[in-house]
């Protein structure tokens, strides 16, 4: 059985994380970072503060053409792409239920958390395909199952979409050499996850308080008794992207502290 040296285990590796600034993103490149990977990061805008060693590409991944830039610049100056961790995601729709959601809120929703994985697939399969290796994570999230109706219809919607189609690559690309994998990560604590407790507060006339406690009933609970930190998220990819994982691929795996209340 071979042995792995996990000192340095992905030293070589050219790594992109999108969403890779901030939040949960921006821990999943540290933790890369710290195992021996080259990490190339991006965003919409440039960050105030940025780890020296992290790569940033600024892109708008919404976009088509923001997504074929950052292709275009990655292949231009690092040659190829070992492992595409597809973090970016998020949700901005207002609360209030189907009656409030434009198709503007959906095609948002969609574009950023379904479409942009596809195309970023779409960007940099070819060259993994030829070098017959690399690896794909998908993050998701658990409302792919437990969708909340009252203020993220679309996002759950579109993570539900992420989660089938990862599921349908790996099946076309495993045998190729391409590992694809998806991650659910349940309520995490992040900047971001504190902005919608905000939103939902605000539209729905309540405390920050009520609106999290409600949140975490729509859930059913959290069984471990708090959201997780971007950095626990974070550990669990090290280890996907590592040769450990070598035989680990078409998987979702659910990290939601209990929340999703089967098997």
């Amino acid at each position: 059985m071979e042995q792995f040296n996990f000192n340095n285990e992905l030293a070589g590796k050219i790594t992109l994380v999108t969403g890779g600034t901030k939040g949960t993103g921006k821990a999943i490149a540290e933790r890369l970072l710290t195992a021996g990977a080259t990490v190339i990061v991006t965003a919409r805008h440039t960050p105030e503060t940025l780890n020296d060693k992290l790569h940033f590409i600024s892109a708008d991944l919404s976009k088509h053409l923001g997504i074929q830039k950052l292709v275009t610049e990655v292949l231009k100056q690092f040659g190829r792409l070992d492992i595409l961790i597809n973090n970016i995601g998020g949700s901005e729709t207002k609360g209030g239920g189907f009656a409030v959601l434009s198709d503007e809120d959906w095609e948002e929703s969609l574009q950023i958390n379904l479409l942009a994985p596809v195309r970023l697939d779409r960007g940099f399969l070819p060259q993994m395909l030829e070098q017959k290796s690399g690896i794909i994570i998908h993050i998701a999230s658990i409302q792919g199952r437990l969708p909340l109706y009252d203020s993220t219809l679309p996002y759950a919607a579109a993570k539900a979409g992420l989660i089938n189609y990862s599921k349908g690559l790996s099946n076309e690309v495993s045998p190729k050499g391409v590992r694809v994998l998806t991650v659910s990560p349940g309520w995490i604590k992040t900047t971001s996850s504190v902005a919608m407790m905000e939103r939902i507060a605000q539209s729905s006339n309540i405390t920050v308080e009520e609106a999290t406690k409600s949140v975490i009933d729509a859930l059913g609970g959290i069984p471990i008794g708090r959201p997780a930190q971007p950095e626990e998220i974070a550990e669990f990819i090290g280890f996907l992207v590592s040769p450990r994982a070598n035989y680990l691929t078409g998987t979702e795996y659910v990290i939601d502290g209990g929340t999703i209340p089967t098997i």
